[in-house]
């Protein structure tokens, strides 16, 4: 007997919504089936018991390179400037940027690499404090993806498909489980500020076809963390509370004459907002924490805005039962100056990542707390353009790429898949990025066949019709 879907939602017509119709229909069964409707829009159910109850997604937009962080090759070390063998590229596609090179030398990684910890995990010399958490990762180093360029990539990584306009992964939790703080949003997004590279849009937070509540809100590094939110000069509390109880009671009776169900969500829009405006200045506020904390994260943790001052916000945010967080550092595109460049980027980053692994350790909260980083896709064995053994590029590789995970029912100390060689092709346990998404929500406590919405006349999930759950990663 086929399972039948829970967590799912639907569309509905304007003039009848689903609500509606089984309120016309009258009590008895109608009134069951309205129960379970109404059950299943507010995500109260889960499928089996969860390991995780938030998300802390540290996202490096623009592809790290494993090679040079996490994927020790040695070999590939050895043969830096020979041609990359044929055998190993078996005729794949490349982008459009190396893909007319005469030649394509291999160049190995310049730093040096060691092992760390009772786990042994072999990590560069560019991330030295993440290389202190190591018996708190899991790395898998066997992730791959079908999209090739940063566009795609993202759009994948940050919603299931390489096409804009589905729901992004925060959306779908914030849909599936409901919100754990009713002042708070479910689902909030932090963009390192100042960073260039590949641009960043909205819809890689949005909610897609999904009602318009469960997508990120995102919050920026000033006295307004959220567009619009406070009230113009002049505007007491008091006020502001008649005005939307005013609003409301005109609302209600356009709900009750057209039965649109995005009027429902507008009314419960205004009412977040009112009760942020209380909310967000207190757990936006860093000024209180302890020098210890600065110590901890370092001292760029004071500047609104780096990517340190975000990690410290996340965990804030965390132990506000704020749902899922995504933070969003740009700046991993190396093409060109990739050892100066990288390097750069893991100042930025190493110290604020490690801190907030120890952080929530600390706190009893990284038990409960899934910890990502990681970006859309790898990067190529080969260099792109002339060869400079010390001063190369690297393009753009879906094939294989490393991320790490911590805490929330992942394995510590482990490590999962292996690649190549020359970190070319996956030799042993590739996961896709549909496994990627299904092992996240299957911590969460969701089966990610479950976990659907109707649209246009078929069920749509972020797994899309593929995906299993990495099994061995989990604790």
């Amino acid at each position: 007997m086929k399972k039948r879907p829970m967590c799912t939602g639907s569309e509905s017509p304007i003039g009848l919504d689903r609500r509606g119709f089984l309120q016309r229909f009258g009590g008895g069964l109608g009134g069951i089936a309205l129960a379970n409707v109404l059950h299943a829009e507010t995500g109260t159910g889960l499928h089996h018991a969860a390991k995780a109850k938030r998300v802390i997604f540290l996202f490096q937009s623009g592809a790290p390179s494993q090679i040079d962080l996490f994927d020790h090759k040695p070999r590939l070390i050895a043969e830096t400037g020979k041609e990359l063998p044929d055998s190993v590229r078996q005729g794949q596609r490349l982008t459009g940027m190396s893909g007319n090179q005469a030649s394509l030398p291999l160049v190995g990684c310049p730093f040096k690499f060691a092992q760390h910890g009772k786990s042994g995990h072999w990590i560069s010399d560019r991330l030295p404090e993440t290389a202190k958490i190591a018996d708190d990762l899991c790395i898998v180093k066997s992730m791959y993806t079908e999209a090739i360029n940063h566009g795609p990539g993202v759009t994948f990584m940050q919603t299931g498909s390489q096409f804009p306009g589905r729901p992004s992964m925060g959306a779908w939790l914030s849909h599936g489980l409901g919100t754990m703080n009713q002042n708070l949003p479910d689902f909030v997004t932090l963009v390192t500020k100042g960073k260039g590279g590949q641009p960043l849009v909205s819809r890689l937070w949005g909610s897609g076809f999904l009602p318009g509540k469960h997508a990120g809100t995102r919050f920026r590094p000033d006295k307004d963390a959220i567009l619009y939110l406070n009230s113009p000069k002049g505007v007491t509390p008091e006020g502001r509370r008649k005005m939307l109880d005013r609003l409301k009671d005109l609302h209600e009776l356009q709900l009750e004459r057209t039965g649109d169900p995005r009027i429902e969500t507008r009314i419960a829009q205004y009412e977040m907002g009112f009760r942020m405006q209380a909310s967000i200045p207190k757990v936006t506020d860093l000024s209180k924490e302890p020098d210890s904390t600065f110590k901890l994260y370092g001292e760029d943790a004071r500047k609104p805005g780096t990517f340190a001052a975000n990690c410290l916000l996340a965990r804030r945010l965390a132990e506000q039962d704020v749902r899922f967080i995504q933070l969003y550092h740009p700046g991993w595109d190396q093409h060109g100056g990739l050892p100066g460049g990288i390097s750069r980027q893991c100042k930025e980053t190493d110290r604020a990542s490690a801190a907030l692994v120890k952080d929530l350790k600390a706190r009893g909260m990284l038990e409960d707390t899934l910890v990502i980083w990681g970006g859309e896709f790898g990067r190529t064995n080969y260099c792109q353009g002339k060869f400079n053994a010390k001063n190369f590029g690297r393009d753009h590789h879906p094939r294989c790429f490393s991320i790490w995970m911590a805490g929330g029912g992942t394995k510590a100390g482990s490590s999962y898949g292996r690649t190549d060689e020359y970190s070319y092709n996956i030799a042993e346990n590739g996961v896709h990025v549909h496994d990627f998404h299904a092992t996240i929500l299957h911590l969460l406590g969701i089966d990610h066949e479950r976990l659907t919405y109707k649209y246009q006349g078929r069920h749509f999930r972020l797994t899309d019709v593929h995906g299993h759950v990495v099994k061995p990663i989990l604790a």
